[in-house]
C-alpha cells in the first residue's frame, strides 16, 4: 500500500449533504430542520416528479412510485415519517439514493451544501434526540449556528420493506470445530447489529469482543500492543480477525483498517469491512486501506462462511470445520 492511499485513509473523511425540511406547526407557523445524509448513498437530486400512488399501503409517508429512466422507485415523504407535516412546494427536491442494494427517493424540502468533514466531528446523539426522532438519527453535527441530524435511512427503509431491517437479519450460527482457538473483534455503532453479530458467532463457538466505533477498538488494539510491548506476543496473538462496520461516528472502519495496517505490531491482522454501501468508489478504498474482504450488510447472512474462509486461509494449517462446537 502506498503512503499516499495510506494518508488519504487516514483522513477519515467523509462528506455530507445538508438538506432542509419546512414543517407546518399546529399553529400555522413554519419551523425548518437541518439534516444530513452520507454522500456515498445518494445519485442524483432532482425535482419532484410524477407520482403513482400504491394500493393496499397504510404507511402515510409511502407517497407512491416513479418512473426514472426505466427504473420504478419508490418515494417517502422523510417528515411524514418523523410525524411531521411538509410544507408543500413547487421547489421540493428529492434525493435518489442507493444503500443495501436497494434504490429509493426521498422527498425534503431543499438542498443547501456539500460538508467535507472528518469523523470525529460526528457525535452520537443524546438519549432524548434518540428517542425523538424515532432512533432514526446516527449522529449529530454541529456547523456554525445549527445542528444537523445525520438520519439512519437503513432503519427508516426497512419500516417500510420489513425484508430489509437488519435487526431481524439471520447469520449462520452452525457450530465450527476450532472456533474456540479465534478470538474475534466486531466494531459497529449500532447496538443491535453488533448484538446479532456477537451472538451468533458465539453460537459457532468463535471468543468475540465488540466495540462501539472505530476509535474504542483501536484503543483497544493499542492496550493491548502496550501490553505485550518488550516480550515476543503480538496483538494478533490475541485478537486473530477485526470484523468492522464503515460509518462510524469518531473514527470510520476505513480509518480503522489504515491504522492497523500502518502499525508493525497488528499490521498482519486480517480485516473484513462491512456496510450498507458497498459502491465502487468505497470498494477501491477498502483494497487501498488493506481490507482482506468486504461486504455489504445484506450479506450478512454468510458471514460466518467468510470468516471461517478467512482464518483458514491466513492462518493455514489451522483450518476451521462445520461440526461440533470446540
Amino acid at each position: 500500500m502506498s503512503q499516499v492511499s495510506l494518508l488519504e485513509a487516514k483522513n477519515n473523511e467523509l462528506e455530507i449533504i445538508e438538506f432542509l425540511l419546512t414543517e407546518e406547526l399546529a399553529d400555522g407557523s413554519t419551523y425548518t430542520g437541518h439534516y444530513g445524509i452520507n454522500v456515498a448513498k445518494v445519485l442524483e437530486i432532482i425535482r419532484l416528479p410524477s407520482i403513482t400512488n400504491m394500493p393496499g399501503t397504510n404507511e402515510c409517508s409511502s407517497l407512491g412510485t416513479f418512473n426514472l429512466r426505466g427504473r420504478v422507485l419508490p418515494l417517502v415523504d422523510l417528515a411524514a415519517w418523523l410525524g411531521k407535516k411538509l410544507v408543500q412546494s413547487e421547489n421540493n427536491k428529492v434525493l435518489v439514493t442507493e444503500f443495501c442494494g436497494v434504490q429509493a427517493a426521498f422527498l425534503v424540502s431543499s438542498v443547501t451544501s456539500i460538508h467535507r468533514l472528518t469523523w470525529d466531528r460526528m457525535e452520537a446523539p443524546n438519549a432524548y434526540v434518540h428517542n425523538y426522532s424515532r432512533e432514526c438519527v446516527t449522529s449529530v453535527l454541529r456547523i456554525d449556528d445549527r445542528v444537523l441530524f445525520v438520519l439512519d435511512m437503513e432503519k427508516i427503509l426497512a419500516s417500510l420493506d420489513p425484508s430489509l431491517d437488519m435487526s431481524h437479519v439471520e447469520v449462520d450460527t452452525t457450530p465450527i470445530e476450532g472456533a474456540g482457538h479465534y478470538h474475534l473483534l466486531v466494531v459497529d455503532d449500532s447496538s443491535s447489529l453488533r448484538h446479532i453479530i456477537r451472538s451468533s458467532l458465539e453460537k459457532s463457538g468463535f471468543r468475540v469482543t465488540d466495540k462501539a466505533n472505530g476509535n474504542e477498538a483501536w484503543q483497544y488494539l493499542c492496550a493491548l500492543r502496550d501490553q505485550f510491548a518488550g516480550t515476543e506476543q503480538r496483538v494478533s496473538d490475541e485478537i486473530q480477525l477485526v470484523i468492522s462496520d464503515i460509518e462510524m461516528p469518531d473514527m470510520d472502519g476505513h480509518s480503522l483498517t489504515a491504522h492497523i495496517r500502518n502499525d508493525t505490531s497488528m499490521r498482519d491482522l486480517p480485516v473484513i469491512l462491512f456496510s450498507s454501501l458497498i459502491t465502487e468508489a468505497l470498494r477501491i478504498k477498502g483494497e487501498k486501506v488493506g481490507a482482506d474482504r468486504q461486504v455489504s450488510k445484506p450479506d450478512l447472512p454468510r458471514l460466518n462462511r467468510i470468516i471461517t474462509e478467512l482464518i483458514s486461509e491466513k492462518f493455514g494449517n489451522r483450518h476451521l470445520r462445520k461440526g461440533q462446537e470446540a
